[in-house]
């Protein structure tokens, strides 16, 4: 968020990328010609000065032609999408220090030269809150606030309340405090628990939300407290806008969904994940909930299978007479998508009281889980929280509905690079439908929407996907605002391989394209994004209201191909050339 988050590509493999700890896990494939020219991945490069040539470069690279004439360019606003670039996982580090300041600040310019509106950083519970139980230190972050203020650039900052390290494209480890994991030491359902009992210590068990365990403190109350103290710290830079949204971890990897596709336990892509609900408290929680419906006999599914199966292999699953389709297995899923639900309405609305008054937007993280997304049973989504299944149920409405009550807060979805053809036909993957779906949720509630890519790419196919993605229609015609547009396009990650050459020279071109042709803009009310004051959220949503959201609906219109095209076949085909020359004379 989690969200969050990469994964080095290779031919012929299924591979899997993780937004990092914070960011989203949206496994993604790609095909030999997209590997070459998407090169190798990196998860996050250690932050090393870069050679003297690229750090004094500041006069811009040569652009492609304008599509339109300067006097229309205010017009062209309404069409103009900001750029953000997420920091290395490790800018700060595991002793809580900022990570090579020097080397980061020469980056930083690097970024600005190139357009970039601003930065994504997770502000790991772990590091912060590590010396114990309301024991905050801010010293580095605040360094690295400061660092980014004095580049020029926004920051979105994400309230990472997971740990990072044992995921795909995790290059470091930061687990949750010391003194929140030695009380799982001692109660391990405070933990996620699977059908054979594993846990997952990357983050707490919705089912301790309320309970009193964490020295007196609840779940909820832990990270309220944290949020209230991010606020007291870092006010000077809330109140100077540079702060412009606030991601709140909720879950693994940072995101809204069960942490169903742990590499920690043994899952490889495409495998269905496994329900992660076995824990004490949530097989109470259920218990209740179904002597309360009148059936106490129910129990948690034990017919979903193993991690790493396909939706036929199980009982729960299988298209034909699986028991996601009986009134009992409808019950369950009611039951586990709701409470995820609940758990994000309440630290959404603690963050928006933590955040009352200050100029920045709240926002959530969605996972692009596209594997099994055309299977009937939709199973990879099911066991994550999102029961989702097409033409009878909209899993990601009632999530976006549970947003719009705080403020309307930002749904942020990933694998917006991804294309259909670029997935092995066995997945039965579909990114650009789930995108499409999760994005038109949003849209139809209300709410502003945000993308991010699943995997660093250079390509310019995939940059071309995400330009899609961000305006579906196209830039706005005779000086209208386009029919849609996201409101942000977060790019995963900062590398010296982003900065590096012809991917850097494909980069600039890209975040002018989303710029619709348009030099930077530093007011974000000029393009239609002011930032006010966050206001108290809305009243609690009753659950059959929430419900209603999960009506289908079809998506709303896409073009094929984005009109603001940063080039195809022929541009990769020098761009390969160029690398070579590079590589040959660099």
């Amino acid at each position: 968020m989690r969200a969050a988050r990469q994964a080095s590509v290779k031919p012929q493999q299924w591979t899997v990328r993780r937004r990092s700890c914070a960011a989203s896990s949206s496994p993604a494939v790609l095909p030999a010609p997209v590997v070459a020219a998407a090169r190798r991945t990196v998860a996050s490069t250690p932050l090393r000065a870069i050679t003297a040539e690229s750090a004094e470069e500041t006069s811009p690279l040569p652009q492609p032609p304008p599509l339109f004439a300067d006097d229309d360019g205010e017009a062209r606003l309404a069409s103009y999408v900001p750029v953000y670039v997420m920091l290395p996982l490790e800018v700060v580090t595991t002793e809580n220090e900022l990570d090579d300041a020097a080397a980061l600040r020469a980056q930083l310019r690097r970024l600005r030269a190139a357009g970039v509106d601003g930065v994504m950083v997770d502000v790991w519970w772990g590091i912060v809150e590590g010396g114990g139980p309301s024991r905050y230190e801010w010293r580095a972050y605040r360094e690295l606030f400061g660092v980014v203020q004095a580049e020029g650039l926004k920051l979105q900052a994400i309230m990472s309340f997971h740990a990072c390290g044992g995921n795909v494209g995790d290059a470091v480890a930061i687990p949750i405090p010391r003194w929140v994991r030695e009380v799982g030491d001692a109660d391990p359902d405070v933990f996620y628990t699977s059908p054979s009992g594993a846990r997952n210590r990357e983050c707490l068990s919705i089912g301790v939300d309320d309970l009193p365990l964490f020295r007196g403190r609840t779940a909820v109350q832990v990270y309220a407290d944290f949020m209230r103290s991010f606020r007291e710290n870092m006010a000077g830079f809330l109140d100077s806008g540079l702060i412009v949204d606030i991601e709140v971890g909720l879950g693994p990897a940072g995101e809204l969904r069960y942490p169903s596709y742990a590499e920690t336990q043994g899952w490889v892509f495409p495998g269905i994940g496994q329900f992660q609900c076995y824990d004490k408290y949530l097989a109470a929680d259920f218990k209740a909930a179904a002597t309360e419906a009148g059936h106490p006999e129910w129990e948690l599914p034990r017919d979903a299978g193993e991690v790493n199966d396909t939706p036929e292999d199980t009982g729960f699953f299988a298209a034909e007479g699986g028991t996601y389709l009986t009134e009992q297995g409808r019950f369950f899923l009611t039951w586990y998508s709701s409470r995820l639900l609940q758990h994000g309405d309440k630290i959404l609305d603690e963050a928006n009281k933590a955040f009352l008054g200050c100029k920045v937007k709240l926002a959530a993280k969605v996972s692009g889980i596209h594997w099994w997304y055309r299977h009937p049973s939709h199973a990879a989504e099911l066991a994550a929280g999102y029961y989702n299944l097409a033409g009878a149920r909209d899993g990601y409405g009632p999530i976006a509905r549970v947003l719009a009550r705080h403020d309307g807060a930002l749904l942020n979805f990933t694998c917006a690079e991804m294309r259909d053809t670029e997935q092995p036909a066995e997945a039965m993957s579909s990114p650009e439908e789930l995108v499409r779906q999760a994005l038109s949720a949003g849209w139809r509630e209300g709410i502003e929407v945000a993308c991010e890519n699943a995997l660093s790419r250079y390509d310019r196919a995939g940059y071309n996907q995400m330009l899609l993605n961000a305006r579906p229609n196209g830039v706005g015609k005779a000086g209208e605002p386009p029919p849609r547009r996201v409101a942000a396009v977060t790019y995963l990650r900062l590398s010296e391989e982003l900065l590096a050459g012809n991917n850097f020279r494909i980069f600039r071109t890209f975040v002018r394209k989303m710029h619709a042709d348009l030099d930077y803009c530093a007011d974000p009310a000029r393009y239609g994004r002011p930032i006010r004051p966050l206001e108290r959220s809305a009243p609690e949503i009753p659950m059959e209201r929430l419900l209603e959201a999960t009506a289908p609906a079809p998506a709303f219109p896409f073009d094929a191909e984005t009109d603001m095209s940063v080039g195809g076949g022929l541009a990769e085909a020098i761009d390969w050339v160029i690398g070579k020359f590079e590589w040959l004379f660099g």
